[in-house]
């Protein structure tokens, strides 16, 4: 007989605790919603893989990855967030309550935060695992350049990423080598990139090669390549290799839930809003520019603030804009709109002239559009009456006398 699972409720769940899931608990616990975090792996995501970082403002000493989430973690934790490591096992965002399911548990949300960011893709090469992260293979050379001063460095890929990756590198390493898999001079970086890789002198490229294995003992110490064309190996002497072959975005959980660019990324807003109401996406599973824990920061911040005033707008729309006990009457307007505001005397002249006998809300877009969602207002100005708890007419003129009609 199976298990039935426990079931909790929170004000939000957010899904992923690297460095952007734990800056949105940060965020919606110093608001004091009742958050959880979960996690199936690790808190702090990939960063606390990386041994400096170098570029997160407010630590010149280049303290390793874990040590600024481990700090991320404890603020949130003092912020009262719930944290849990267990995977989720499914998801409905569909609802109103949103339902966040792991192997023991269901947990239903007023809003749900996806941080479940992404993952380099690897070449599948034997021994690569072994290597991973701080022991020679790494996939961000911002991180990690400092640390290959005066070395030999492999990239691998002939991407945009790749070759912009590693000129970069050709500030710190003495020397760059980068495995291409095409003939001689075809690679896929845009001309300009593979121009200045050309002219610079730190810069050699194998042709036509992939990589056969990775060797070493506690430390990477040699790429062996293998030209795809005779099948000869070739064995690079090196300190670190950097892979940039693609980024898979972990949104296999969301597939059914929300709509995913061609690359699985999800489409979010400048408010990290998704088309799901109450669904929030941050993070390196959402297309962006730049994947890094300062732009992952800032993603949490927006989405744990946006998140905040969304379930409050949505508790107000709740309990006061579609209540049953009196007729409503919502005017939505911009208050940078001249005659919209000078209606608002209007808008009192008519609840003056009911006697308390009509619930009144006024509603600034100016501030913030979420409840004009909600109400699926199309233009502003409008007026929207309420009936027994439904919308039963909408008004987009200021028109006092159609206005007292339909009341």
């Amino acid at each position: 007989m199976a298990r039935e699972k426990v079931t909790e409720h929170y004000d939000v769940v957010i899904i992923g605790g690297g460095p952007a899931g734990l800056s949105a608990a940060i965020y919606t616990g110093r608001a004091r919603l009742n958050t959880l975090l979960l996690e199936k792996a690790l808190i702090g995501g990939l960063a606390t893989y990386t041994n400096e970082i170098a570029n997160y403002p407010g630590f010149p000493t280049a303290p390793k990855g874990e040590e600024i989430t481990n700090l991320m973690k404890e603020q949130a934790k003092n912020m009262g967030v719930d944290f849990k490591l267990t995977a989720v096992t499914s998801v409905d965002l569909k609802g109103e309550e949103k339902i966040v399911e792991t192997f023991r548990n269901k947990y239903i949300a007023k809003a749900v935060i996806i941080a479940t960011g992404g993952r380099s893709r690897t070449t599948g090469a034997e021994n690569e695992e072994k290597f991973l992260f701080d022991k020679g293979i790494s996939f961000c050379a911002t991180c990690d350049a400092a640390a290959n001063t005066g070395k030999h460095v492999v990239v691998i890929g002939s991407g945009d990423a790749a070759i912009e990756e590693g000129m970069f590198l050709t500030k710190f390493a003495d020397k760059v080598t980068v495995s291409v898999m095409h003939d001689y001079p075809k690679m896929d970086c845009n001309e300009i990139a593979k121009e200045a890789a050309f002219s610079n002198p730190k810069m050699e490229f194998v042709w036509n090669s992939v990589v056969s294995r990775f060797e070493g003992n506690d430390h990477l110490e040699t790429v062996v390549l293998k030209n795809i064309k005779n099948g000869d190996e070739i064995p690079l002497v090196s300190d670190s290799c950097f892979e940039f072959i693609g980024y898979l975005p972990n949104s296999e959980l969301f597939e059914d839930q929300l709509t995913l660019t061609r690359q699985k990324y999800i489409t979010v807003n400048e408010k990290k809003e998704t088309e799901l109401e109450g669904v929030f996406a941050i993070g390196d599973v959402t297309d962006k520019y730049l994947k890094q824990i300062a732009t992952a920061v800032g993603d949490g911040a927006i989405a744990g603030t946006v998140a905040e005033r969304y379930i409050a707008e949505k508790e107000f729309f709740d309990t006061k804009i579609m209540q049953s006990e009196k007729t409503g009457m919502i005017y939505v307007y911009n208050a940078i709109d001249a005659p919209s505001r000078e209606f608002l005397g209007t808008i009192e002249a008519i609840e003056k002239s009911h006697n308390g006998n009509i619930a009144v809300s006024r509603i600034d877009t100016y501030k913030s559009n979420g409840l004009a969602l909600m109400l699926k207002v199309e233009q502003v100005p409008a007026i929207v009456i309420v009936k027994e708890g439904k919308i039963s007419e909408k008004i987009y003129a200021l028109d006092e006398v159609a206005i007292k009609n339909a009341l």
